[in-house]
Parts: C-alpha cells; sequence; structure tokens
C-alpha cells in the first residue's frame, strides 16, 4: 500500500480525554531485568510520546541491600534505555525525563527511604497525584512487598500492577489474591499479561466486532476448530530455578495462551470498556470444560536435563498443546487447540480459524499421505508484533481442467498503518493501568476459574515424550489433532 494511503499514528495514540491524571511511578524491583528490559525504556518512549502526564515522577525501590542512589538510578535507566530502546537517551526529551527519576530503598520494617522518595515526588508535582506501584519483583515476593505497601501507608488509594504468575494452582492463586485484596480493592489491581497489550491482540476485537463479513460466521456453524501457536525458538536461557518450578503449561497455557482463547471466544461486549469485556472473556472461562489428561501432550525438549540447575530425572515439560472445549451455544463441539513449547522450529504467534468444508463438495478431495484433507479454508491471526492476517482459500489454477490450488490474501499491520509511535505491548498496558482502564487486565475471578479447569491436568499429568530441539515438538501433538493438522509453516 502506498505511504501517502497509509494512517498516521505519529501523532500522541491518547484521545481527548484519555490522557493520565498526574502520576506517581514507583517501579518495585526497578535494579532487576524487567524494569532494565522493558519498564524504564518503555515509560521513556510513552514520555517521548507525549503519552505520560504533563507532570509526573518515576521513583526506583529495592531492598537496601542493592540500593541505588539518584545519580546512580538515573545512570541505570540511561543505560537501560541505550541498551533496549528504540529511542536514544538524548536531548531534551531524555533530559526531562532523566529529571523525573528518583530512589528510594525499602525492605520491610523500614521503608522510610521509599515513603521520603514518593512524597518529595508528590511534593514536586503539586496537587493530588495518582501513584501507581508496577510489582517487577519475582512471584515468592509479591506478598512480602503488597504488605509492606500496605503497612507504609503507601498503598492508601493507589494502582498496583502485578506481574504473572498468577499463582501456580488454585490454592496458590487465592492465597495471593488474599494477599493483594487486603491491601488494594479488585478496581485497583493490574494483573498485566503483556501478550494482551499487542495491537494485533485488539485487532481480534476490532475484526469481530467491527465488521458484518467475520461476526455472522465466527461459530460453530462455519468454524472446524480453532489453534492457538506460540512456539518459541529459545530454550530456557538459563532460567531453572525459574522454570523447574513452572514448566510451560503454567507459564504459558494458563497465564497467556487461555487469555487470548478468551479474546477470540467472547459474545459481543455490550461495549467496549472494562466490565462488559471482562465479564464476556469470564463467560468464557466459566463454560470451559475442565481439562482431560487425555487430551494433552506434554513434552521435553532434548538436553534439558543437563541443563545447569534441571533435576537429572526432571519430569517438567518444557512443551505443551492440548485440546480445550467450551460448553456453550456458540462453541459446542468446536474443539480448541492450544500449543506452546521452548527450543521448537520457529518463533511464532498465530491464532488460525479453520471453517467447515461446503455441504456439498463438488470437487475432487485432495488429500495429505494420512488420509487428511488438504485445502480447508482458515483465516490466520499473527500477533506478533506487528502483525498480519491471512484469508487462506481455494481457487482454480489456470489451465483447462478444474483444478484446484490454495491462495492466500494478506493484511499486513506494518504495510498498512505508519508505526513511528506505535505502542509496545508493556508500554501499552502501563498506560491502560495509568488511566485505570482494567480491559486488558486478568480479573481474580478468571484466574480462580482457569486454575479450577487446570486442576485434573495439575493431578494427574501425562508423563513428557522427548523431542528433538528444532522440530515442532512431539510425535503425540499429531494423535492430538486428528482428523486435523496444525496450521504452522508446511501444516506442522
Amino acid at each position: 500500500m502506498a505511504t501517502d494511503d497509509r494512517h498516521d499514528v505519529t501523532q500522541p495514540l491518547a484521545p481527548a480525554g484519555r490522557v493520565p491524571d498526574d502520576h506517581v511511578i514507583v517501579i518495585c524491583g526497578a535494579t532487576g531485568d524487567l524494569a532494565r528490559r522493558k519498564l524504564l525504556p518503555g515509560l521513556f518512549h510513552l514520555a517521548k510520546a507525549g503519552l505520560l502526564p504533563a507532570r509526573y515522577r518515576v521513583v526506583g525501590t529495592a531492598p537496601a541491600a542493592d540500593s541505588f542512589g539518584d545519580a546512580e538510578f538515573r545512570e541505570h535507566a540511561r543505560q537501560a534505555v541505550a541498551q533496549f530502546s528504540r529511542a536514544a537517551p538524548e536531548g531534551p526529551e531524555w533530559q526531562a525525563f532523566e529529571d523525573t527519576l528518583s530512589f528510594g530503598a525499602a525492605d520491610p520494617g523500614e521503608t522510610t527511604p521509599l515513603q521520603s522518595a514518593v512524597r518529595e515526588a508528590e511534593r514536586a508535582i503539586g496537587g493530588s497525584p495518582r501513584r501507581l506501584f508496577h510489582l517487577a519483583v519475582p512471584p515468592v515476593a509479591f506478598g512480602s512487598v503488597v504488605t509492606m505497601l500496605g503497612a507504609s501507608g503507601l498503598a492508601e488509594d493507589a494502582r498496583v500492577i502485578v506481574e504473572k504468575p498468577f499463582g501456580t494452582d488454585l490454592a496458590s492463586a487465592r492465597a495471593l489474591n488474599d494477599t493483594l485484596h487486603a491491601v488494594f480493592a479488585e478496581s485497583r489491581v493490574f494483573r498485566i499479561d503483556h501478550f494482551l497489550g499487542k495491537e494485533s491482540v485488539d485487532n481480534i476485537l476490532a475484526l469481530r466486532f467491527a465488521n458484518g463479513l467475520f461476526e455472522p460466521i465466527w461459530n460453530r456453524e462455519h468454524i472446524s476448530h480453532v489453534q492457538i501457536d506460540v512456539p518459541e525458538s529459545i530454550d530456557i536461557q538459563g532460567r531453572a530455578r525459574f522454570f523447574e518450578g513452572t514448566g510451560t503449561f503454567r507459564d504459558m497455557i494458563v497465564t497467556h495462551l487461555f487469555q487470548l482463547l478468551g479474546f477470540v471466544a467472547m459474545e459481543p461486549p455490550a461495549a467496549l470498556d472494562a466490565r462488559s469485556l471482562r465479564e464476556e472473556k469470564d463467560k468464557v472461562f466459566r463454560t470451559l470444560r475442565p481439562l482431560d489428561p487425555a487430551h494433552v501432550v506434554r513434552g521435553q525438549y532434548e538436553g534439558y536435563r543437563g541443563e545447569q540447575g534441571v533435576a537429572p530425572a526432571s519430569d517438567t515439560e518444557t512443551f505443551a498443546a492440548l485440546r480445550v472445549e467450551i460448553d456453550n451455544w456458540r462453541w459446542a463441539g468446536v474443539p480448541f487447540y492450544l500449543r506452546s513449547g521452548k527450543a521448537l522450529a520457529e518463533g511464532r504467534h498465530m491464532v488460525t480459524l479453520t471453517f467447515r468444508q461446503p455441504p456439498l463438495r463438488m470437487f475432487p478431495a485432495d488429500v495429505h499421505d494420512d488420509g487428511t484433507a488438504r485445502g480447508c479454508s482458515s483465516l490466520a491471526i499473527d500477533f506478533d508484533d506487528p502483525g498480519s492476517i491471512t484469508t487462506r482459500f481455494l481457487a482454480k489454477e489456470p489451465g483447462p481442467e478444474m483444478r484446484l490450488g490454495q491462495t492466500e490474501m494478506v493484511f499486513d499491520y506494518a504495510g498498512s498503518f505508519v508505526q513511528d509511535h506505535a505502542l509496545e505491548a508493556y508500554e501499552h498496558l502501563i498506560l491502560e493501568a495509568m488511566l485505570g482502564d482494567q480491559s486488558l487486565f486478568t480479573s481474580a475471578e478468571g484466574i480462580d476459574r482457569l486454575w479450577e479447569v487446570a486442576e485434573p491436568l495439575l493431578k494427574d499429568p501425562p508423563p513428557v515424550e522427548p523431542y528433538a530441539r528444532g522440530s515442532w515438538g512431539p510425535e503425540g501433538i499429531h494423535r492430538l489433532v486428528r482428523p486435523h493438522q496444525w496450521y504452522l509453516p508446511d501444516g506442522r
């Protein structure tokens, strides 16, 4: 598409009335990897794009043993932005952002430095700025940090962003929610899932509900099956301590892929507001059947047990594929296949809806070697940034015979919109939390229900099957989807 025809999104993205109130943003765990890679670069990009309030301050905090002075924190932020941001830390925009940074250490029972830093930031802003805490800390520290914020008085009327995982089973998820709700009302809790901040996830809603072409066929009458596929080419990258206690099912399926399923499968909301969207997504979760371990494949890449920190006889899965069913009017009888894993052939982010065959087939059937049909029509949504949408269908090949070939039409997000100030997922979600909009954040009820659905699998998991690095997973995945095929490159 010609450049002149593209929609220009280089101007600030927040429409009138959507600029956040004045804020003090507190990064708990400001010396850690998440703050360095995502939060500090993301906040600078928001500032550069004109999407932060006119008056704001960023306060970093960490235990006293890992603390910085203000000058050290500013240098830490400069290095983080230089390494991980699309914008260089230079010029008046960087100077203005750097001037907002300060640091205050905090330990349970000794929060005076943090309290002083927050109060000083509020005095510099003036008026009554809001407070937003981002818990960029390991899950084991969630409880102590939340309790500390409550005991110090800093949590009063504040909002909090909580990183995944939201528990590791139903009991731990409920315990975490009890801890959060003892300090923060549910309306002030923002459980962040960076998948839901992607532009292409929003585009699923736009595709469905803004286009009369798709919504009438988004149901069991027209869709044969749905696949949500997030393979990763990287291995665990030295994170054995985290991964051994989590595994792919807890890390990816419960947290990310189930949330995507909620957006794909929800009923039309009454409005595009947080309450309506979360209600419809939670309705989907309430109608999920409990997982049947017989419809789950767990895999482990060859060499995983040799990774430093991994138990020699580890049964932790680095791959999970499962069949999920939804017992409601729209989706009864339509299987949803979910797959994610480490050390696979490619890294992809795909949702594929495959349509049913016509009721009367007047063309010769084209089949795979295993007898399954070729050439099904499908709608494939690539939600990797910036993303694309591909419609695959059959058309007549040139020539005298009625010979069909598969072809496709592609909408490429990058080719259709100028991307200069498009937001990355974390940037988008931090902005929404500042605005107080929970549309793209998960609810306590939804999290509880997903762990209820997962309980049969957690209690009786099938053994892991080995798979080669660079493959698409263990052989069992083909049995799982028969008579269908996986719809990634080469149908694997």
